[in-house]
Formats: C-alpha cells, structure tokens, sequence
C-alpha cells in the first residue's frame, strides 16, 4: 500500500522560518564557575580579590608610631596604594555593567570605604581623635550619673553635651546593652558604620533623579573619595548628618505636590537620564510621611545643634521649587527646633544669639578655618593645598555639569539647591572656626551628584555628539578619580600625627588630672590632645594657645608670667604639656616653630612652677603662690 507523502505545514510569508535546534545549555556549577572567568565578570571579580590581599599584606606593615610631618602617607606601605589604584580600576570596568549588574559597583564603593577608613580602627591602641576621647568621657559620665543637667555651667563649651545629649544617650544604652566597658573600643569604627548606613541613602537619594546607574555609583563613589573633612568620627554630628540625609531622602520620595509632577512629564527637555519623576502625594499620604519624620527630626534636634538649621534651610529651599513646596513639614521641623532650643538648649541657645552682633555679616571670618593662625610644617601645609584643590575641582565638574547638562540641572534641581542652601549661613556666625567645613560638608551630596554627572556622558544622544562624550568620559573619569583620590589621602591622613597618641601619654593625662583636688584649674595649651577632658564635670579648663597668635607671641615673652596672672591666687593649678600638643599647636599655627618647646622649658625653670611629672610622654606641673599671694 502505498504511503501518503507529508505536505509541508504552510506559514505566511512574514512569518520567520523555525529557529535552528540549539544543543541543551549547560547548568549548575560548573556553568556558573565557568561564567565567572568570562572577560567581564572577571575583571569586576578579580580587581577585589587582587586589592584586598595587597591591603591586608600591607596593613600590618603600617609603621603608625612615631609619625612624622606628613602622617602617614610616607608610612603607607607602596601595596597600600596599589591597592587602592586596582580598586579604582575595579570600579571603572564594573561600571560598564551597572546597569544590569549594579552589585559588582556597590561591592567595589564597599571596599574603598573600608579600605580607606579602617586602618586606624584596625592598627591603633587608642582612640583616633583627640575630640573623640571629649565624646568617649560625656558618655562615661551619662553612664555613672544617669542623668544630664542642661542648665549646669561647664568649662571648655561642655554645657552644649548637657543641652543636646540623644547621641551621647543613645551610645550609653549601647554600652550596656552589650556589657562593654565603654564606648572607646568602638570609637574607631565610626567612620566605617557611618559610610555603610550612608551608602543605600545616597543611592535612594540619586535613583530619584536618574535612572543611570553608572551615574549613580560614580556619585557614591566622589562622596567617599570628597568626605575628607573628618565629621564622621564618633560624634553628634555623623549621627546627625546620617539622619539628616535620611530625612531630604523621604522628602524628595514621597513628598510630590500633585500636578507638578505632571507638568514634569510632559516638558520635553528633561535629560534622557533622568529617572522617572515620583508620583504626587496626596495631602493624607504627606501628612502621614510628617508624623513618621517627626521623630527623625526630633531625633536631629536633640542631638546637634546646628544640623537642625541646616534642614530647615535646605527645606525652605526646596519650597522655591512648586514639586517640594511643603509648608507644613518646614513648620513642624521648625517648631522642633524653635521648642528644643527653648527648653533643653536654651542656655546655649541664647548665648548664641547674643554673640550674632559680632559675627553677623563677617562673611571672610565667618568662612575662616580653625581659630587662629595658619597651618605650619610641611604636613599640615600639604593638606591646606590638598583641602583647597580637593574643593576647586569638585566645584569646578559640578558647575560644568550645571551649564552643560541643564536638562539633568532642571529635572535634579533639588539636589542643586541642597547643596546652595548651607551658604548663607556664612553670613551669620563661625561656629567656632568649623562653618566652613560643616557647609562643605552638607553641599557634599548635591556637589558630588553633578561631579559625577560632568563625568558620566548621557546614555542617549546623536552617533557623533554621544561618541564624543563617550571618548573624552573614558579619558576624564579616571583621571578625576585618581586626582580625588590622590587629594582624599593627604586630606585625611596628613595631619596624622595631630590625631594619634599612645596609650601611655594619656594615662599621663589622667593621672594629672586625678591627683589634682576636685575645682582646680587645668592650663594646657589646647584642648587638642587624648584624655583633655577626663572628668571634665570636676575641673576648669584654660587652653591658653586658643586665641589670636599676636597675643600667644605676647605669652612666649614671658610664659610663667603670663599664665600665673590668670590664675586666681586661691586656686589649685596645673599645667599639662604633652607630645601631641606640641604638634597641635604647630599644625595650627598657634605657637611659631620651636615655641612650645621654649614655652616647657621656661615653665620648668620658673619658681612659679614645681615639676609633678616629667616623661617623653609629657610634662605636669604644679602652680606655686607667691609668698605674696599665699599672705
């Protein structure tokens, strides 16, 4: 019989002929390993492995003790900057696949972080900061007494720790919650915690004006490499500014006025990279994101007292836009304010505005850094320029950005104005010689933003213009990370000397302090040094170098002289002189080269004087009364 001969199956014309079959695809392990060593995955995988062993070899060949001018970038082993060159490299080539493999980058800005503030935390016997043994003694004495006492008068501006004390609070219930001996074996490890809990802030905050993620990892990347200014140490400030940022996050999410959003879409000049505006916020939904933020910006107030002013001024800026313009957050934050200020802090508070008469206006003061002179040495002289340059080139990519991507300025505009809003505050009041690093500081996330984005070329745009770009960011965006890195080091480890010193020199510092009777008075040249302010509630303080230098020049003439005119001849002193405030006053400029060594040695040779204990690890005297004085 014979057989039926097949028809082909008939298909329309446009429709494509049946795919080829493939072999079955392997998977399981060995796909996955054999994945891993593909050009790309491997050079986003290998550039952490290869860094995190020249680091680890290098760290314990970190020679910290006995550092010299330059900190310790001469005592960095050349493995340390190499790996910190491969992680950089790392970053770049993962960069190409941000898009669809963003974790390569964040593992990459994990890194750097780690890599570049953990070495103290790993290598030093003490606390890192001579401010943050200030800190380490507010939060052993809220532990003894349980208790603060706001309207107590303390030497040495320690009554604001009284009057703003959630930070230190908070660091008390950690301390006995988890048995330790207090909070100094943490201490070092701020920086780190600090710039992991900032990391998914930031990139919440850059996710919602770009859908870019080479753009946003690039800008997480210049904020670590640009947070040089020493703030995220133990202390209310990096507790504050963590909160702060966290705060502008859920405003600029979910704080939309309905119909500006639409107007948004509907302009065609937004910058292609632009992510998709966040949907408007009825009044219910907004009203409900103020009662979760309260307690957030409560939190704020009470714990620092100018953080709260620079969120009320970045909140009144971001009202200058019709997409934030939210009238009743910025009252209930000011109200915070106004009642913590006038309750807890009142004290401070009002001596603040009592001394606005005198700042106010003094824009050049006001934007002065430090109290007095100028830094000397090579070291601290390195770091000025390094300060410098680090600000001119991060203003100069952000200001470029500015002019050239105006379509991203529009659409990012309350980035723009963030980092605008803490300026004027240089019209108003020094802050003890620190506005002009707090200001940096609080402009750092829009300024990094827009450096970030005069380095990433937009993904879109004609073949000529984009290829362009493409070309000259490959050539830009290394060169600008290496400069910021090169600058971030001396910026943070070249005064190192100044933030160091050994266990034994504040156990000096101590025993000073407990031999002398409760209610005397403690002269030291600054308050820059380890244990300064051991039971700093029983003790006055004179830091007597922390004035204009024409006056200290005055002192040097005759030093025993100087200082036993301002002790009252009823009055228990001593004199404290330690390694680390020698290089404290020469990296500041208080004391000309050599002066503090001539101030000890006229100290000692002075009848007015009697020596209690002398070690290279410092120098305590005893104020002796005149005859005259003792009758």
């Amino acid at each position: 019989m014979q057989q039926p001969v097949p028809v082909p199956e008939l298909r329309p014309a446009h429709e494509p002929p049946p795919a080829a079959p493939q072999p079955p695809r392997r998977t399981g392990p060995g796909r996955t390993a054999a994945g891993l060593f593909r050009p790309q995955p491997l050079f986003s995988w290998l550039p952490l492995v290869v860094a995190a062993a020249l680091w680890s070899w290098s760290l314990p060949r970190i020679d910290f003790h006995g550092m010299g001018d330059f900190g310790l970038l001469d005592r960095f082993p050349l493995a340390y900057y190499a790996a910190l060159a491969v992680l950089t490299a790392g970053f770049l080539a993962g960069l190409r696949r941000a898009g669809t493999a963003p974790w390569w980058p964040l593992a990459h800005c994990v890194a750097l972080l780690v890599a570049l503030k953990a070495p103290p935390a790993l290598l030093y016997d003490s606390v890192r900061y001579p401010w943050a043994s200030k800190h380490d003694a507010v939060i052993d004495r809220l532990l003894a007494e349980g208790t603060v006492h706001p309207t107590v008068e303390l030497s040495g501006g320690m009554s604001a720790y009284d009057q703003w004390p959630g930070f230190f609070s908070l660091n008390a219930a950690l301390v006995r919650a988890f048995g330790t001996e207090g909070a100094a074996g943490y201490t070092n490890w701020a920086p780190v915690a600090f710039g992991l809990l900032l990391i998914p802030v930031l990139v919440l905050i850059y996710r919602t004006f770009t859908d870019d993620w080479r753009l946003v990892w690039t800008a997480v990347w210049i904020f670590q490499l640009a947070n040089w200014v020493g703030q995220d140490y133990l202390s209310p400030q990096g507790f504050a500014y963590l909160l702060f940022l966290t705060v502008f996050t859920v405003v600029v999410r979910h704080f939309v006025r309905p119909g500006s959003a639409r107007r948004l879409r509907d302009r065609s000049y937004l910058d292609p990279a632009a992510a998709s505006v966040p949907p408007p916020t009825g009044l219910r939904q907004r009203a409900v994101c103020v009662v979760v933020l309260a307690p957030l910006i409560a939190a704020v107030n009470a714990s620092h007292q100018l953080t709260p002013v620079m969120l009320v001024m970045t909140l009144s800026a971001l009202c200058l836009t019709r997409r934030y313009r939210n009238l009743g957050l910025l009252a209930v934050t000011g109200v915070i304010m106004l009642v913590w200020d006038l309750t807890m802090g009142r004290v401070l508070f009002l001596e603040t505005l009592g001394s606005l008469r005198e700042t106010a206006g003094d824009l050049l003061g006001n934007s002065r850094a430090g109290f007095a002179g100028e830094p000397t040495g090579p070291g601290p002289e390195l770091v000025g320029d390094a300060n410098i340059l680090m600000v001119l080139v991060l203003g100069g990519l952000a200001g470029a950005a500015v002019l050239l991507r105006r379509a991203l300025t529009r659409s990012a505009l309350p980035l723009l104005l963030a980092a605008a809003a803490p300026v004027p505050l240089f019209a108003v009041n020094d802050y003890g010689g620190e506005m002009l690093f707090r200001v940096y500081l609080f402009g750092l996330p829009g300024t990094a933003f827009f450096a970030a984005a005069a380095l990433v070329p937009a993904a879109t745009g004609t073949g000529r213009a984009r290829l362009l770009a493409r070309r000259t960011g490959a050539v830009a965006l290394p060169v600008a990370l290496i400069a910021l890195l090169a600058g971030f080091l001396p910026s943070y480890y070249g005064k190192e000397a100044m933030q160091y010193a050994p266990p034994v020199e504040t156990a000096l510092v101590e025993r000073a302090y407990d031999r002398a009777p409760e209610g005397a008075l403690i002269l030291a040249t600054t308050g820059s040094f380890p244990g300064a302010y051991h039971r700093y509630d029983r003790y006055e303080r004179w830091f007597f170098t922390e004035q204009e230098v024409p006056e200290n020049l005055r002192m040097l003439k005759d030093p025993a002289g100087y200082l036993a005119a301002g002790i009252p001849d009823d009055r228990p002193a001593y004199v404290i002189l330690t390694p680390a405030q020698d290089r404290a006053t020469a990296g500041e400029g208080y004391l000309p080269p050599g002066g503090f060594a001539r101030l000890r040695e006229a100290l000692k040779a002075s009848p007015r004087f009697r020596v209690v204990e002398e070690s290279e690890h410092g120098l305590v005297l005893e104020h002796v009364p005149t005859p005259e004085a003792a009758r």
